[in-house]
């Protein structure tokens, strides 16, 4: 007879990396608050190559509905917009030369049903993992 943690740690380990995953993919949806982690997968091209904006820019969160980026080039200013603008993140920056401001608006009825399917689509994507 085989002892039940031969199956039971594997399933475990499979569900924990389900939670993990899950948790990372709802922290990229734009839901009403300002996170920094909503900019993770747009890339800025620097100096030839594709860069995170994390890593030309100072990414801070003044208030819930605020992202301000401050490039560390002047330079950089309008490649960070251009990531932004034809990204997927659906928001338009704003530039007074020093700061970039991304304004995240405040839901609505249609946005909020759109990410309830997303985020069942992604929930049972992680199921398959």
């Amino acid at each position: 007879m085989t002892d039940p943690k031969t199956y039971l740690d594997p399933a475990e380990e499979k569900m924990e990396m389900a939670v993990a995953y899950l948790e990372e993919t709802l922290s990229h949806i734009r839901a009403g608050r300002a996170n920094p982690k909503l900019l993770d997968g747009i890339r800025v091209d620097y100096y030839g190559s594709a860069a995170p904006i994390s890593n030309v820019a100072n990414i801070s969160t003044p208030d819930a509905r605020t992202i301000a980026i401050t490039p560390w080039e002047k330079s950089m200013f309008k490649e960070i917009e251009r990531a932004i603008i034809n990204s997927d993140l659906g928001v338009m920056p704003e530039n007074n030369g020093e700061v970039i401001r991304i304004c995240i608006p405040p839901l609505t009825e249609e946005r909020r049903k759109a990410l309830v399917k997303q985020c069942n689509h992604q929930k049972r994507h992680a199921r398959r993992r």
